[in-house]
């Protein structure tokens, strides 16, 4: 009587995809691989990194994750709890640290500002040492002495 099988028994196939929609639906691409810090567990892609600028890294983060802390922190304390003491405390100790961070960002990009600075000042030396020994050589000659490139060796006086 009915035009669907027994098997089905009126059902609609919903979520799965038909033979042409699998045909027509292109491959899924999969994500290249990225290397991390703790891809063996130990932190040992951490040592490709200076270790001073480790070491700033570390402590800024503990510094702004300190300083948002308590710049939150303080004012709901003040607020909510009418905690009028502890809040302002908070938000002061939270501004200081956010300070810090600041301070800590700044003096390493100062330090390396100036490694590049002295880089860059070695690798000019090396690279103008035939113009630094011709200017010293120019310095040790006698300024009163005949220049060996004039044809003329009188002096201007005799003339």
């Amino acid at each position: 009587m009915f035009s669907l099988d027994e098997d089905n028994e009126g059902e609609i196939s919903v979520g799965e995809s038909s033979d042409a929609e699998r045909k027509m639906t292109p491959d899924i691409p999969k994500a290249p691989s990225v290397k991390t810090f703790d891809d063996g567990g130990d932190f040992e892609g951490a040592s490709d990194v200076d270790s001073k600028t480790l070491r700033a890294f570390v402590v800024a983060v503990i510094y702004a994750n300190a300083a948002v802390l308590f710049v939150s922190l303080g004012p709901m304390l003040w607020f909510f709890q009418g905690r009028s003491r502890i809040g302002p405390a908070l938000f002061l100790v939270g501004l200081l640290a956010g300070v810090r961070t600041y301070q800590t960002y700044r003096s390493w990009k100062r330090s390396r500002d100036k490694k590049e600075e002295e880089d860059g000042k070695q690798e000019d030396g090396k690279q103008e040492d035939g113009k630094k020994e011709s200017a010293d050589a120019d310095a040790d000659r006698d300024p009163t002495a005949p220049d060996e490139s004039d044809t003329d060796a009188t002096p201007p006086e005799a003339s």
